[in-house]
C-alpha cells in the first residue's frame, strides 16, 4: 500500500500531508497560499500521485515557512510510502517546455539529499509569491525526502512560466521515478542492496 500521511505541528505551522504513489493525479491541497496551491496541483496531476495537504501557518509575517515546512511533510510522506523502494524504477528525469520556458530535472530517489539547482527567475514575485521560495520548496523536498535531485532552467523569460515548468518537470522525473519496474520484481534497485 504505497501511501502515508503525516501531522507536522512546530511554532510556525501546522501540516496535515498524505500521499498515494499509485494515484490518478487527484489533490486536495490549501496552504492559504494562492500560486503554491496552483504548483502543488501541478505536481500531483502531473506525477500522478495523489497529493492531500492541508497547512496552517504564519503567513502575517510572510510564505517561507509554510512553503518550506510543505516541502519537509511532502518530503517525509515521500519517503514513507516509498518504504524500501523495492521493485521501483529509481530514476526519472523530464525536458518540459511550456512556452518560452524549458526546464530539467532529473532524479535519483537515493535515500541521499541533494539539490542541484540551476534556476533564475527574471522577477523577484509572481503576484505576491516570492520566486526564491520555489528553491526552498525544492530544498526541503529533497532533503526529507531522500531525493537526489536537480533542476536547470535551460531557457525562459516569465517567471510563472518558469516556476511551473519546474513544478511539472520534477513532477513527470518523479512519476518515472516511483513506478514499478516490471523487470526487477521485488529488487532493490541498488548494487548495495539497501538505498
Amino acid at each position: 500500500m504505497r501511501k502515508a500521511e503525516i501531522t507536522r505541528k512546530t511554532a510556525e505551522t501546522t501540516i496535515e500531508a498524505a500521499i498515494g504513489l499509485d494515484g490518478s493525479g487527484a489533490s486536495d491541497i490549501a496552504t492559504g497560499v494562492g500560486f503554491f496551491d496552483h504548483m502543488l496541483a501541478q505536481l500531483a496531476r502531473h506525477s500522478l500521485i495523489d497529493i492531500r495537504l492541508k497547512a496552517t501557518g504564519d503567513l502575517h509575517i510572510d510564505d517561507h515557512h509554510t512553503v518550506e515546512d510543505c516541502g519537509i511533510a511532502l518530503g517525509q510522506v515521500l519517503a514513507q510510502a516509498l518504504g524500501d523502494k523495492r521493485g521501483i524504477r529509481r530514476y526519472g528525469e523530464c525536458h518540459l517546455p511550456m512556452d518560452d520556458a524549458l526546464l530539467r530535472a532529473a532524479l535519483d530517489l537515493s535515500g541521499r539529499p541533494w539539490l542541484g539547482w540551476g534556476v533564475v527567475f527574471p522577477a523577484a514575485k509572481i503576484g505576491t509569491f516570492d520566486t526564491e521560495l520555489v528553491r526552498e520548496f525544492f530544498q526541503a523536498l529533497s532533503s526529507y525526502g531522500g531525493i537526489t535531485l536537480h533542476v536547470d532552467a535551460l531557457r525562459g523569460i516569465n517567471s510563472h512560466h518558469i516556476a511551473e515548468a519546474a513544478f511539472k518537470a520534477v513532477a513527470r522525473a518523479l512519476r518515472a521515478a516511483v513506478e514499478p519496474d516490471p523487470r526487477s520484481g521485488a529488487e532493490i534497485p541498488s548494487t548495495k542492496g539497501a538505498l
